[in-house]
């Protein structure tokens, strides 16, 4: 048989059946014609078990003579070395995919050691971005280019980009643990994160007093309609819509008050219930860090005022629940509508639920209060040895709370300092308003 040469090749007419052409300088190297007309260059082998094998190459016009010629030179050396090329071939195929190790990584992982929310950022991070961007690509084989072709195209969104590191970061090392990587070769390691604008929106003076202005009308008279009709669709608004006032919640306002008092998270107050409230000591209970279990935090006497006043009404095991529903707290989606028709009465139209507690940190730190202290009043870090000693004596978060509860209340225009509260309040801890500088009689 003469060599397997582009016009032996060309030559080669297909049939009703398919048939080979085979070279005649390497033995097992060759061609298939099928009857559709396509020809595929092949080699067939033998295993050192003794079994004969026979591997596709290629598409001829994809490859040439000469490439595939040297294709079936190494998976003939491969296998005088004991190797099996079909067999790493076919293992190749059913080796697990990024879909497979996000699929397992969520189902593992993330569902029994994270909470509700981050699972769902997971899943929407997985849906939108890993899936369609990596999710076929073999997990052995994803490279740290791949990674930062995906990282750098979300560089308008970098905190949406370093979430997506993040959780790939841990899959992969996952991954590994499941032997689906080798060790040490995680291909997030050494990407850079984008650099994040930290946020530190907080209230000044004047927005507060506005804010507690415009809760205080919430809880009375209901705030006036906001009009968006402009144009032909505005005869239709009525002619004085300031005097048109519609009701607010009555939870969502409570629940901002408590927000804006304790510096709490909003589904941590939002799913408070009464058993969380110890009036005799005068805590409540919160996750010591976010996604732990509630332990008894101490909140100011403001807080107390707040919680007593709704347990006159009591309907319900939660402290803040629906009006249609009891058995259910008051949603997320109250609250947020609730918070755009009183910022934007306060005016304060950028500011986020989650500002009311940078406000309360922010205060923290105004009135005196020490990392570590501040730390523990929002429960920001990991818990440290020291805590179990800390968490015995609520006295100097106490103190601290009721610094931030009285500039809170005078903010809005419900408290007014008296001689006796400047006399037993630590001076570290008063509020700027408190402090004496000298001039005051």
């Amino acid at each position: 048989m003469p060599k397997l040469s582009k016009r032996r090749i060309d030559a080669a007419k297909p049939g009703g059946k398919k048939y080979f052409l085979w070279d005649g300088e390497l033995k097992g190297f060759g061609v298939v014609i099928l009857p559709s007309g396509k020809k595929n260059f092949i080699v067939q082998f033998r295993t050192l078990e003794g079994r004969s094998r026979r591997l596709t190459l290629g598409l001829y016009g994809a490859l040439t003579p000469d490439e595939a010629r040297k294709l079936a030179i190494k998976a003939l050396s491969e296998t005088k070395h004991g190797q099996d090329p079909m067999a790493d071939r076919h293992k190749l195929r059913r080796a697990p995919t990024v879909n497979d190790m996000m699929n397992r990584y969520i189902t593992e992982y993330v569902e029994l050691h994270n909470r509700p929310t981050t699972l769902k950022h997971v899943k929407w991070m997985f849906e939108t971005v890993i899936g369609p961007k990596l999710g076929s690509l073999k997990v052995a084989s994803v490279k740290r280019k791949d990674i930062l072709q995906v990282h750098t195209g979300l560089a308008k969104t970098p905190t949406k980009a370093n979430h997506m590191l993040g959780y790939l970061s841990k899959a992969f090392n996952l991954a590994e643990m499941w032997e689906w990587r080798a060790e040490q070769t995680n291909p997030v390691r050494s990407v850079k994160k984008f650099k994040e604008n930290a946020r530190d929106r907080y209230l000044t003076n004047e927005e507060l007093t506005r804010l507690g202005v415009v809760l205080d009308e919430a809880e009375t008279e209901g705030l006036p309609w906001i009009v968006k009709a402009t144009g032909r669709n505005a005869r239709h608004v009525a002619k004085s819509p300031e005097l048109k006032r519609a009701p607010v919640n009555e939870m969502a306002v409570k629940a901002l008050r408590l927000l804006l008092m304790t510096g709490a998270r909003l589904n941590e107050i939002i799913s408070l219930e009464w058993r969380h409230v110890d009036f005799h000591i005068g805590t409540i209970a919160l996750p010591s860090r976010k996604g732990d279990g509630r332990r008894p935090h101490p909140v100011s006497s403001a807080v107390m005022d707040i919680l007593a006043d709704l347990s006159k009404n009591r309907r319900s095991h939660f402290v803040l629940p629906r009006d249609n529903d009891p058995d259910e707290h008051v949603s997320r989606e109250v609250m947020e509508s609730s918070w755009r028709r009183i910022r934007h009465f306060a005016e304060i139209p950028d500011v986020r639920i989650h500002d009311l507690r940078h406000t309360v940190g922010t205060y923290a730190a105004q009135a005196g209060g020490n990392a570590f202290l501040i730390s523990h009043l929002l429960r920001h870090s990991n818990i440290q040895v020291t805590d179990r000693y800390v968490s015995q004596d609520f006295n100097p978060i106490r103190l601290l709370s009721e610094a931030i509860g009285q500039r809170i209340l005078e903010g809005m225009g419900k408290y007014q300092a008296t001689d006796a509260d400047t006399v037993n309040a630590p001076a570290q801890l008063l509020p700027p308003a408190y402090e004496d500088n000298g001039n005051q009689d």
